[in-house]
């Protein structure tokens, strides 16, 4: 993906355009998202294959749990790709890669939902 400065930068393009642009996912989120800026990057990190931060100082993501209190179908599993896929394009993810992080964050995504 490019290292450390490049997963940091797609994490704050997909905040920036969450809180500009993405309601229903803003509602879900603390009033300042620096902490959750934070926690999607070391996720992000050992998932690419990085240093695995998140499991460092948090153990096991268990991503469904943590998730689990917010209400997610399927409009907020697309809505939050939708988000994330222009992050990706404002940061230059291209090609190969970018279909790969495409198939494999939709997959997370949907396994995210807890309503019909």
């Amino acid at each position: 993906m490019g290292g450390e400065d490049a997963v940091r930068a797609l994490v704050k393009e997909f905040y920036d355009i969450v809180e500009a642009e993405s309601p229903v996912l803003r509602d879900m989120l603390p009033t300042n998202t620096s902490t959750s800026r934070v926690k999607l990057y070391e996720f992000l990190s050992g998932w690419l294959g990085g240093p695995p931060l998140y499991i460092e100082k948090r153990g096991h993501p268990r991503l469904r749990m943590r998730h689990f209190p917010f209400s997610i179908g399927d409009f907020e599993a697309s809505e939050w790709m939708r988000c994330m896929t222009a992050a990706m394009n404002r940061v230059g993810v291209g090609g190969d890669l970018k279909d790969f992080l495409v198939e494999k964050l939709t997959e997370s995504a949907l396994h995210m939902r807890n309503q019909n």
